[in-house]
């Protein structure tokens, strides 16, 4: 993979690790429904979007569904948004970035998005951040386009000169659907083996080789 001057980092599980606040709004948001699950189950499910968690896992309706996201976001709005911690070395890394482009592109819905950067002190790193409405509309299709809003927002004509990096498939076949190559993470909650069957151009084990890769 040539050197990228424009990269797309994903946010959860990637820049931050969110285990704690995710899996607990999950806890919260399945006991509304008589549902009661262990923490280390629900962690499978950070990253995709929440709706799609719902409606595919739990079987959920329609309107069940929205009343489910509605439930997670009574906790993770006022709790589970900062039980939460940036990687180690993540400053360093952005940091080091200095002189490329730098972008989020996250299901996450961008005003939660952009409160995490904020208090983690991340936002001042990042051209622009790309994230999902509050409604879920951005990320039916996947990540695709999420991953576009951004390039558009850089002016990026040539794809080749971006990568995504994530730890999940959606960041992976977000980045293809877009005509872009991908960088999979194993610190964060995809496995090689997802990472890999989706078609990552690259796979990095931590973020000391992610810089290396990065700095070319």
């Amino acid at each position: 993979m040539k050197e990228k001057q424009i990269l797309l980092f994903d946010l959860d599980g990637t820049l931050t690790d969110p285990k704690e606040g995710i899996t607990k709004s999950y806890q919260y948001a399945l006991s509304a429904f008589g549902i009661e699950e262990e923490l280390n189950k629900l962690a499978g499910f950070i990253g995709p979007p929440l709706r799609d968690t719902f409606r595919d896992h739990y079987g959920f309706s329609p309107a069940d569904v929205e009343k489910a996201v509605a439930e997670f976001r009574v906790y993770f709005s006022e709790t589970g948004l900062l039980q939460n911690e940036v990687y180690p070395s993540i400053h360093e890394l952005l940091r080091e970035l200095n002189g490329k482009t730098l972008a989020v592109a996250t299901n996450k819905a961008l005003p939660y998005a952009q409160r995490i950067l904020d208090h983690f002190d991340l936002s001042r790193y990042f051209t622009f951040i790309s994230g999902d409405d509050m409604e879920g509309n951005l990320s039916k299709n996947g990540k695709k386009e999420i991953i576009r809003i951004a390039l558009d927002a850089l002016g990026v004509t040539d794809p080749s000169a971006a990568v995504m990096i994530g730890d999940r498939k959606h960041d992976i076949f977000g980045a293809k659907e877009n005509g872009l190559d991908s960088i999979g993470l194993l610190y964060g909650y995809g496995s090689r083996e997802e990472l890999t069957d989706a078609g990552a151009t690259i796979i990095v084990e931590d973020v000391e080789n992610l810089l290396k890769l990065l700095k070319g």
